[in-house]
């Protein structure tokens, strides 16, 4: 094992005293403050605000009063200030990277090619994205335009702690609407990095605010707020239920990615070994906190041994460990309390009776410290087990036997979730045909990569609304209808 460099051992703490109103960092009115901790090493690595209902005030009235005048601005205009940002984010990548290693866990390389390239890409291709929305039509004696909705509140989690703030920052921007963020308490510090881009480039006042703070009080007091027209929010179910009901009772729309328990299907003609080995991948992505995770492999009953072991063997060659361990695959989980959560779930599991192909224990060995679970799976599944049913988030997958394919169909839809998915198959044509009747926000056909301009959000309990390209921009827009 290779060790880290000493500077990111023992790195001084991020003190962030400070919030991003109205172009400016701004004291925030109360004393309280959010401690942030280093997942690998369970020690302190910095701390933000605690904003108050006042500070969020502050900041919606910052981005209503911005609002008329960045509405104005023609939307080339808005998409070359989202290019900038972009560039800036670009031109800082490593440091960005370094911070998101620290406060999720995630392993250096993997940061800097997922987290921050996602977050790039997002910004990336909203210039073009613009030219692609029909900004006005005439319908007959009606010329019917496309104007930005008003004021946002978006509201991240902390698993893709830029990217989901960039998602939603670029669409919002873009369609001319501006923005307030509240990012995830447990990860908020590469939000402020992100402020710092923004404000280096003179990005005008008011239309990029930021207040950190937690759900219960500045959350709900963001959403609330008689300025803010509408939510983005992205995170659990649970809390996106929360979050409907308190705009309800002022009839905002609301637009939110939730959930997940996504299903790879497997056909026979299949090549298994690859379409197995991808699919863990994708289910242990960032220590399987993404929420469209592959985490129900469905394979044909007659493979499932084959399956089986290939999942083994592929599991074996993930490295769980610090994630600036030149050799770690596969970092921790973000809290003790998501450590907790996986491990209950495991134990839930082999109680309920499947059983372990791999893992299925905390990672120790040299590991004294950090929230680690090693990669784990479990066969002898059956659908209704909680482990097949509930969103874990960690590095859980489950494999399930199907008879044909109408019973694969069926499993892969038997879910209150709805926001990934995977089909594989010999037959391009016979992929393409199972992947149009499971019922999912995006399905990747024989490996398929993620594209930033195509829609991502969920059906069901996943949430509804996009997020990326022209759709992205779309879901902050409303219609007026001017009859001549």
């Amino acid at each position: 094992m290779t060790n880290p460099a000493p500077d990111l051992i023992a790195p001084d703490l991020v003190t962030r005293p400070d919030l991003y109103i109205d172009g400016h960092w701004v004291q925030a009115t109360g004393n309280g403050t959010l401690d942030v901790l280093d997942p690998a090493t369970e020690s302190l690595i910095g701390s933000v605000p605690n904003g108050t209902t006042d500070d969020v005030d502050r900041a919606a009235r910052a981005a209503r009063a911005a609002f008329d005048s960045w509405s104005r601005l023609s939307p080339r205009e808005r998409g070359e200030w989202i290019r900038r940002i972009a560039d800036a984010i670009d031109s800082r990548a490593d440091e960005f990277a370094e911070l998101i290693s620290r406060e999720v866990g995630v392993p250096l390389a993997q940061s800097r090619a997922i987290q921050v390239t996602l977050a790039i890409g997002d910004l990336a291709v909203m210039p073009e994205a613009i030219d692609e929305v029909a900004w006005e039509e005439r319908i007959g004696n009606s010329l019917v335009l496309r104007e930005p909705i008003g004021v946002v509140g978006a509201i991240t989690p902390w698993n893709y702690p830029l990217h989901q703030v960039t998602a939603k920052v670029a669409g919002a921007l873009a369609a001319g609407c501006t923005v307030v963020v509240k990012p995830s308490e447990i990860a908020p510090l590469s939000i402020f990095l992100l402020a710092d881009a923004i404000d280096e480039i003179g990005l005008p006042n008011g239309v990029f605010n930021l207040v950190s703070g937690d759900g219960i009080i500045t959350g709900e007091a963001l959403v609330s707020h008689p300025d803010i027209d509408m939510v983005s929010f992205t995170g659990s179910t649970r809390a996106g239920r929360r979050i409907s009901e308190i705009a309800a009772a002022a009839a905002k729309p609301v637009s939110m990615e939730l959930g997940g328990k996504s299903a790879s299907v497997i056909l026979d003609d299949a090549d298994l070994e690859e379409a197995v080995a991808v699919s863990l991948s994708k289910c242990y992505q960032n220590a399987g906190q993404t929420c469209n995770a592959l985490t129900r492999l469905l394979v044909p009953r007659a493979k499932l041994g084959a399956a089986e072991a290939v999942a083994a063997t592929a599991a074996a060659t993930y490295r769980v460990g610090p994630p600036f361990d030149s050799d770690s695959t596969m970092g921790p989980l973000a809290s003790a309390d998501q450590k907790r959560r996986v491990l209950d779930y495991i134990a839930r599991g082999i109680a309920d009776g499947a059983r372990v192909v791999a893992g299925g224990t905390e990672t120790t060995d040299s590991l004294t410290h950090g929230y680690f679970v090693a990669p784990t799976v479990f066969s002898d599944v059956t659908a209704d087990m909680a482990i097949a049913q509930e969103e874990i988030f960690g590095p859980v997958a489950v494999l399930i036997p199907f008879d044909d394919e109408d019973e694969a169909v069926e499993l892969a839809n038997d879910s209150e979730y709805g926001l990934g998915g995977a089909v594989w198959s010999g037959d391009t044509d016979r992929a393409l045909h199972v992947a149009r009747r499971i019922r999912t926000g995006q399905i990747s056909i024989n490996g398929g990569a993620y594209n930033s301009r195509a829609p991502f959000g969920g059906f069901k309990s996943s949430g509804h609304g996009r997020e990326g390209g022209r759709f992205g921009i779309e879901e902050f827009l409303t219609y007026k209808s001017l009859q001549l």
